[in-house]
């Protein structure tokens, strides 16, 4: 099973020349977007005392082992350590050593956001299960997602990585009931509440190895030729790892600069004024390879700390900056090589996905201090609208191109400036899977935001359309469920009944269709307020068949038929008479569950009679299916055969072979039970000839209109 990334972190990457490895041909989207490994290509120096205790910990006795109990869940191995210690980096070391030990994958989650919040656990579930292929409820709450989240795992050997943990209670939920499968958990401190977990805690790299990695970002010469003063350069980092990555970095963009110079700016003691935490040598490094920087990559830099999720390619760089897109892309390599930006994902084939960039979580608090500092507030906001306007032309290119063959939206794709463009719809879904979590993050920030709800509303329409497009609406509902709720607080907070009501029924589907019905019964009432408090008859209605069909589904049949009624009395005074077929069809089938086949045959032969206003013929054909089952079900075969051979004729007349089969089977039915066995037979030998033109597959019997 292929390494799996939910959502990954650490303090810095390795220089553009060093780029990670393309995804291998072959791999479907999803996959792709899944399958680079965090730590790929990047330096790794000493640590090997811990690696060597982390893994005896693996098969070291638990507290159960020794007292006799069979151990209850997975093995939790924990490394803590400040940020910038170069935890993440151990732990993906690690993994990369176990890979081999635990086939059914490795799965990575980052529990900290860019903004330093905790990600909420049923997030976190989500994206795991989606990453293992197990399906995820749309609108499940935590204990369910955590509960088959551990069900997916069980009797499976995999390694769960889990990053930047705020505390126990975001590990715990999590950890699978599979003693086979190994949780390495990466936190500040130590994990209070998590049973047996084996800490390691780190400090600063022993000097020979942070030696190492800075001469790996500086270059061999200057750090070979000036061994003392490259110690002096650690001392001065205290050998944090990411402290040692920017001020390699300072020097391999400074050739004129000595290593000398670089213990000597460490050594100045921060301007007056400067906050307690501007001495730690984390601060200080940052503050050289800052100050180095041009005042369009620094403007750049800080301006990244709206980027969602951390995470940015050039199309965000520009769009923050206002600047032109191959400055963007020349500002982001260049960031990188300097240690301050992480490449995350590489380039896509052919150049088509752009490279994109994280912000190191440990550098994430500086870089948003430094534009709380550098920005006015007016010029921040006009900046994350830049990006969110630019990510919804993005959106809607992604969606378009699915739809090419219509003239006019290929003249608008033609309209958009080349670089929103997608060259077919294969890399359209490759750029939305890759950027998915970026572009929910941006939806709820911008939600969250509260000044740019008009831009919100927009994103989270684009980002709804797209998501549907590609994946189809089973395959998106997860996400799908969130955006409607986005939706939905955002009309709630700007008054807006219509928009309100269109939230609620979207929620109301989807919980639904996850066998939700009492949930969805309350969000389509709800719904129903909203709608008539905005006037809008098409929304009144279709919330009123909602109901309906709630209640349908709760088996409460006499209410199912009020709704419906209600729905239907809106329709016919609209003269909407597809709608009306359906709303017939749908009382005949509440009518015929609770015995009424009096008011049933009356509804499907009204749906029979609306339907051939419309010329619908194949719902014609359905509706005096229904018509000939409720006459059967009242004990008048006769009536019901007459109906039956009228049904099968109008199949023929609408040349759908698969519904002809199913009306001539439920008719040999009939023959066979009015004693015409050789009549049932010729039915039956009719409908095995249209089902092997067809391809064998019979349509649904009966069935609304």
């Amino acid at each position: 099973m292929a390494e799996r990334t939910v959502e990954t972190g650490g303090p810095a990457a390795a220089p553009p020349e060093r780029r990670l490895p393309a995804p291998a041909p072959g791999m479907s989207p999803r996959q792709t977007a899944a399958a680079v490994p965090a730590s790929a290509d990047r330096p790794f120096v000493g640590r090997q005392r811990e690696l060597k205790e982390l893994r005896a910990d693996i098969i070291r006795a638990g507290l159960d082992t020794l007292s006799g109990r069979k151990q209850p869940c997975s093995r939790v191995l924990l490394i803590a350590g400040r940020p910038g210690s170069g935890r993440t980096a151990l732990a993906e070391r690690l993994a990369g050593q176990l890979t081999r030990e635990y086939p059914d994958g490795v799965l990575r989650a980052r529990l900290t956001g860019a903004d330093g919040s905790p990600v909420p656990t049923e997030r976190t579930a989500r994206a795991l299960l989606a990453a293992l292929g197990a399906p995820v409820p749309a609108g499940a709450e935590e204990d369910e997602l955590t509960a088959a989240l551990r069900a997916a795992l069980n009797g499976k050997r995999a390694l769960l990585l889990l990053d930047d943990a705020a505390g126990a209670e975001q590990v715990d939920p999590l950890l699978p009931d599979e003693p086979e499968c190994l949780v390495v958990a990466v936190s500040r401190g130590p994990l209070t509440g998590v049973p047996d977990v084996r800490p390691c805690a780190l400090g600063g790299l022993d000097k020979a190895a942070a030696v190492d990695l800075l001469e790996w970002y500086a270059g061999p010469t200057r750090i070979t030729c000036d061994p003392v003063a490259a110690g002096a350069v650690v001392e001065e980092c205290g050998g944090q790892p990411a402290a040692l990555v920017l001020v390699g970095g300072w020097l391999a963009a400074h050739s004129k600069m000595s290593v000398v110079d670089a213990a000597k700016r460490l050594r100045e003691p921060p301007p007056a004024g400067r906050p307690e935490s501007a001495a730690r040598p984390l601060a200080r490094a940052f503050s050289l390879a800052y100050e180095a920087l041009s005042p369009t990559a620094a403007r750049i830099l800080h301006l990244l700390a709206l980027a969602p999720a951390g995470l940015a390619d050039a199309h965000v760089a520009s769009a923050l900056a206002g600047c032109s897109l191959t400055t963007a892309q020349s500002v982001l390599e260049d960031l990188t090589a300097r240690g301050l930006l992480r490449l995350e994902a590489p380039e896509g084939e052919g150049g088509v996905l752009p490279a994109q960039y994280r912000v190191p979580g440990c550098l994430a608090p500086i870089f948003t201090a430094l534009l709380q500092a550098q920005e006015r507030p007016a010029e921040t906001e006009l900046a994350r609208a830049r990006m969110l306007e630019r990510t919804v032309r993005q959106l809607y290119s992604c969606r378009a191109v699915t739809e090419r063959d219509d003239p006019a939206v290929r003249r608008r794709i033609e309209q958009l400036p080349r670089p929103l463009r997608f060259p077919s719809a294969r890399a359209a879904e490759e750029w939305l899977l890759a950027r998915l979590p970026a572009l929910l993050a941006a939806a709820r920030l911008a939600v969250e935001d509260g000044r740019l709800d008009t831009l919100a509303r927009r994103l989270v329409s684009a980002l709804t359309r797209a998501l549907t497009a590609h994946l189809g609406p089973e395959a998106a509902a997860p996400e799908l469920y969130g955006l409607h709720q986005l939706v939905l607080d955002v009309a709630r907070r700007c008054e807006m009944p219509l928009e309100k009501a269109a939230a609620l029924l979207n929620l109301g589907d989807l919980d639904a269709r996850a066998g939700r019905t009492a949930e969805a019964l309350e969000r389509y009432r709800q719904a129903l307020d909203s709608a008539r408090e905005a006037g809008d008859p098409y929304a009144v209605s279709r919330a009123l068949e909602s109901v309906g069909a709630a209640h349908q589904e709760l088996g409460d049949w006499q209410r199912a038929a009020d709704w419906y009624r209600r729905g239907l009395e809106l329709r016919l005074t609209r003269g909407e008479l597809a709608d009306e077929a359906r709303l017939y069809g749908r009382l005949g089938a509440v009518h015929a569950y609770a015995g009424q086949l009096t008011e049933a045959l009356r509804d499907w032969r009204a749906a029979a009679a609306a339907c051939r206003r419309l010329r619908d013929v194949p719902g014609h054909a359905r509706a005096l299916s229904e018509v000939a089952r409720v006459l059967e079900h009242a004990g008048r075969p006769r009536e019901a055969l007459r109906t039956y051979q009228e049904a099968v004729e109008c199949a023929q007349q609408a040349g759908d072979a698969r519904l002809e089969a199913a009306l001539r089977l439920r008719l040999a039915d009939v023959l066979e039970w009015a004693g015409d066995v050789p009549g049932a037979g010729a039915q039956r030998q009719a409908a095995e000839q249209l089902l092997d033109r067809a391809g064998r597959a019979p349509s649904q019997d009966g069935g609304s209109p």
